[in-house]
């Protein structure tokens, strides 16, 4: 059984700096997109950013320059990298992969972790 743990969620001050991490575990044959996505408060889940198994990012524009996705394939890991953190980016961050397993392709998520911006 797939399952996706995050983990470096929050409490920071506005201009601060966090580390989420994301790793799959299971029987995985193989890994394709793996990224990041937010819910914050009252709002619907968003992109935030997503890398392909060929090491092509997206960012959403919000976070261009100041956030960063990177992988440990050899883990099956995920991690953003958030500098510059503003109120808004306060949302509950969830980890996201498409994976192969036996079963077949599949999209999983994360259970999410909460990241809160605030003075």
């Amino acid at each position: 059984q797939v399952q996706l743990v995050e983990s470096g969620g929050g409490l920071v001050q506005p201009g601060g700096s966090l580390r989420l991490s994301c790793a799959a575990s299971g029987s995985i044959f193989t890994t394709y997109d793996m990224g990041w996505y937010r819910q914050p408060p009252g709002k619907q889940r968003e992109l935030v950013a997503v890398v392909t198994s060929g090491g092509n990012t997206n960012y959403a524009d919000s976070v261009k320059g100041r956030f960063t996705i990177s992988t440990d394939n050899a883990k099956n890991t995920v991690y953003l990298d958030m500098n510059s953190l503003k109120f808004e980016d306060t949302a509950v961050y969830y980890c996201n992969a498409v994976l192969r397993t036996y079963q077949g392709r599949y999209t999983y998520w994360g259970r999410g972790t909460q990241v809160t911006v605030s003075s």
